[in-house]
């Protein structure tokens, strides 16, 4: 191959591997398996170790992945907080092996092997007992502070207890997992399925999504769970081994892994790995492979790190159990802002315990790529052994009269022809009375972090569109419990129910109904920070791009998605209705009208704080009035500072922000 060639392919590997890297660590999403992304990884570390003077400044084999988010308070690791080397090997397994016994000089090690979790990897930091600081791997050097989503973790204690009391640290930055089991996971599909919403790919990318949420009460209703396994910083230095660090974690009755293995050299690592391949699936976390560890402390340090990676511990990887079917039929499913998502429908198989009869295939694009044809032999697994993916085509099982798959250019559901946003990996459409669009919006528009009216679930809403009795959100107002009694399931008391229900979402809080009219990029709390800066339906309308973005955590794409929204004459249309029905429009909540201790000043969160967490000190200051933003600016009012206070702390010193403590707002408040 040509040096032109090589340098090209370089070049491709290192976007393919950035890209995949922000899709995982900073949006939570995955497009392709764990295999297929290390396989990626493993063929650019190859052409940079033959072509060394070829290496791309930024090429993501030699950093860390970076998780951090903006509206996050970064800190700094005292020790830095390193990711794995991969193998799926046991040749690889054994070269590990060889190359640690050649750096600390010894003929056989002793090993710890742990179970491997696919979780969200976290550090915690414990002073005298006390845990003071939850923070993400970030980019191994410092990561975000989610030490109030953290809190709200029912299996994680707040203060370590049990045996060895005397032994613990000044402090100890304790790593580990954070994670949703099987069953939350699957709770949690099951409500979104039942409101017509999009399901969650798998449980760690969901998890990834919930300790990052804003919202610590929405992330405590998720019902997070944690397992730790590795220390990092410690004073004093109170262990000499990975063995009696796991022993501490039990004494201290903190949440650690299942199951152990202490291993005399390669060959009974090897033993352990396999007795652990057995064991994994019984256990709360996914676990995808086996950590073989050092058991040393003292070796650890002697073998050091790169960059990257600890050079005494490596990650061997169990390759995801994958099945052979027939691609029956491609199928395309509307979301509810009109993605267009193909599916396959397989021949029914038996992977990993459950019958798999359909897979999901992402976009257009990403059938191009595989070219994934009707009618194809394929391998597919579960992708985080949950959701069914299509890994590859078996080409040599082809049929004779095979012809590449053509996306559709108009709706399967109402003909209109299909756009795509230069932007935008997806094709969607744009016809805003498509029925599967209207029952997903109606069901959103409904659901708790909208309207949260009760009784509108999934059933109702299919029935409701079905017959035709409503085609908008704005038809839910003019409904009767007249209506309502031919449908199934409805009796007099449930359907004046509803219609109560209904009625009663008029006066709830303005963004709400702003969250719940299904603006893309449009979260919960790009609702909250709209409202309260521009105050009024009316003014949201007729808001410029240099307005929006004005606004804390609107950039570009979001005030595009905006504007376009409004521009909509059927969108005009609806929002009309809603006001003539009565519908709140305007950010002034009764707690408002009757409290303005706080109006119009600007606060700013950091640090622990002794008697409330962040969300509740957040609520309070809104309902005074206030408002509460991710950045310390020259705009900012106040910075309401707990224990270990970070970067938001010095740049408030800085611009001679005023600096307050809980004590402190509870006064204001009672003034």
């Amino acid at each position: 191959m040509k040096e032109q060639n090589i340098k090209q392919r370089i070049a491709g590997l290192t976007r393919e591997i950035i890209r995949h890297n922000e899709l995982y660590y900073r949006r939570t999403e995955s497009e392709i398996s764990n295999l297929e992304y290390d396989r990626l990884k493993e063929e650019l570390a190859s052409l940079e170790a033959q072509y060394p003077h070829l290496i791309s400044p930024d090429s993501p084999i030699r950093i860390v992945g970076d998780d951090r988010l903006a509206g996050f308070q970064s800190y700094r690791h005292r020790q830095p907080m390193l990711s794995l080397e991969n193998t799926y090997s046991r040749n690889e397994l054994d070269e590990f092996d060889a190359r640690l016994r050649r750096l600390i000089n010894q003929d056989a090690l002793d090993y710890v092997i742990e179970p491997k979790i696919d979780g969200v990897a976290v550090s915690l930091t414990f002073e005298k007992g006390v845990l003071r600081r939850a923070v993400t791997r970030g980019n191994g050097i410092e990561g975000d502070d989610i030490t109030s989503n953290a809190l709200t973790i029912k299996n994680l204690p707040r203060r370590l207890s049990g045996k060895n009391l005397h032994d613990i640290p000044d402090i100890i930055e304790i790593r580990g997992e954070i994670f949703l089991s099987l069953a939350e996971f699957e709770r949690i599909n099951a409500k979104r399925a039942e409101l017509g919403e999009s399901l969650y790919a798998n449980p760690r990318n969901l998890a990834a999504g919930t300790v990052k949420l804003l919202d610590s009460k929405e992330a405590k209703r998720r019902k997070l769970d944690i397992v730790l396994h590795g220390m990092g910083f410690c004073e004093p230095a109170t262990f000499t081994n990975q063995n009696d660090f796991h022993k501490a974690l039990r004494a201290w009755n903190l949440p650690s892994v299942n199951k152990f293995w202490r291993a005399k050299g390669i060959d009974e690592a090897w033993e352990c790995i396999q007795k652990l391949d057995t064991l994994r699936n019984n256990f709360a976390y996914a676990t995808d492979g086996a950590v073989i560890k050092l058991n040393s402390l003292a070796g650890q340090d002697e073998a050091g790190s790169t960059s990257k990676a600890p050079r005494w511990a490596i990650a061997y990887k169990f390759a995801p159990e994958q099945a052979e079917t027939r691609i029956n039929s491609i199928t395309v499913q509307v979301g509810r802002t009109g993605t267009l998502t193909p599916v396959a429908e397989l021949e029914p198989v038996i992977l990993a315990g459950t019958t798999v009869a359909r897979a999901t295939l992402h976009n257009a694009d990403e059938i191009a790529r595989k070219d994934i044809r009707e009618g194809d032999w394929v391998v597919v697994e579960k992708a985080g052994e949950i959701i069914p993916a299509v890994i590859k085509v078996l080409p040599d099982k082809r049929l004779a009269d095979s012809r590449p798959y053509v996306f559709p250019a108009n709706c399967p559901a109402c003909d209109a022809e299909a756009i795509r946003l230069p932007e935008e990996a997806a094709w969607r459409c744009p016809n805003l009375n498509c029925p599967p669009q209207v029952r997903r919006r109606i069901g959103h528009f409904a659901s708790r972090y909208c309207m949260d009216i009760e009784g509108l679930g999934k059933a109702a809403v299919d029935q409701l569109v079905g017959q035709g009795l409503i085609r908008n959100v704005a038809d839910l107002y003019g409904l009767q419990a007249a209506d309502l009694l031919p449908l199934e399931k409805f009796a007099q008391k449930s359907a004046d129910n509803l219609v109560r229900a209904i009625a009663d979402s008029k006066n709830r809080e303005f963004w709400r109904l702003l969250h719940g009219l299904g603006i893309q990029h449009v979260g919960v709390q790009a609702a909250k920070d709209l409202a309260l800066n521009i105050k009024t339906l009316r003014a949201l309308m007729e808001a410029d791009d240099e307005t929006l973005i004005a606004v804390d955590g609107v950039g570009e794409t979001m005030a595009k998605s905006i504007r376009s929204f409004f521009e909509q004459k059927a969108n005009h249309k609806t929002l009309s209705l809603l006001v003539d029905e009565g519908l709140n429009t305007i950010s002034e909540p009764a707690h408002a009208k009757a409290s303005a201790t706080l109006a119009e000043k600007t606060f700013v969160l950091t640090g622990s704080l002794p008697n409330m967490n962040r969300d509740e000190a957040r609520k309070l200051i809104e309902r005074a009035g206030g408002k509460v933003t991710a950045s310390v600016s020259n705009k900012t009012d106040y910075v309401l500072a707990g224990a270990t206070p970070g970067s938001k702390f010095e740049k408030a010193q800085k611009l001679g922000v005023t600096i307050i403590d809980e004590a402190g707002l509870r006064s204001m408040l009672a003034n």
